[in-house]
């Protein structure tokens, strides 16, 4: 469970006094001072060190995620083995995806592969800017056609029949990952056995 004081009048002090969110949705679409204001006062920056859980299934979903610094990855579980469905990097906003903005528990995990920084969004206030302000519509909408592409993207990676090509594609879409995430971790993604990954590795 994540405690904050949303009073904090400090709590931007290391981000140059305003949350770094406000500079990811104003690349999508200008915003209002009120709708700044709110973001101010109910997100608030959290860390988690390397290979902590953001989210477990013992957790009640109730926040999105920033990640200012770090990657996080996505998982299920099926009996003992651990399904990576997705990983992210700094500048990408993260949650649960069964119950994307709804307050409620999950199966999902979402575990820190480096030490992050990330801003926490509650769903509570995602709503009240859905519902009470057009330019958050705009910026959300903005914001979902790029996560539906990406998630096409995994969707056709894992559609390609060939190992390698699977591989080589991921190399393609996710340039800036393979040096920071462990093996396991990619094989796991790509539906690829550690050993196979290793063999392919070392061909390429």
């Amino acid at each position: 469970m994540i405690a904050v004081n949303l009073s904090d009048d400090n709590k931007w002090k290391q981000y140059k006094n305003f949350s770094p969110l406000i500079s990811i949705f104003k690349k999508f679409h200008p915003l209002n001072d009120e709708i700044e204001r709110r973001i101010n006062q109910y997100t608030f920056p959290v860390s988690y060190r390397k290979n902590k859980y953001l989210i477990s299934p013992v957790d009640r979903n109730q926040y999105l995620f920033l990640i200012v610094k770090g990657i996080v990855r996505g998982f299920t579980k099926d009996g003992n083995s651990e399904v990576t469905t997705w990983i992210a990097k700094e500048d990408e906003i993260v949650g649960t995806i069964r119950n994307f903005l709804a307050e409620s528990d999950s199966d999902e995990y979402l575990q820190a592969l480096e030490d992050v920084d990330l801003i926490a969004i509650p769903h509570v206030l995602s709503e009240y800017l859905y519902e009470n302000f057009t330019e958050a519509n705009i910026v959300g909408r903005k914001m979902i056609e790029l996560y539906y592409r990406s998630a096409e993207e995994r969707a056709y990676l894992c559609r390609i029949s060939s190992a390698e090509k699977r591989y080589e594609r991921f190399l393609v879409s996710f340039p800036d990952l393979i040096n920071r995430v462990p093996l396991k971790h990619i094989a796991s993604f790509l539906a690829i056995r550690l050993e196979t990954l290793s063999r392919i590795r070392a061909k390429i």
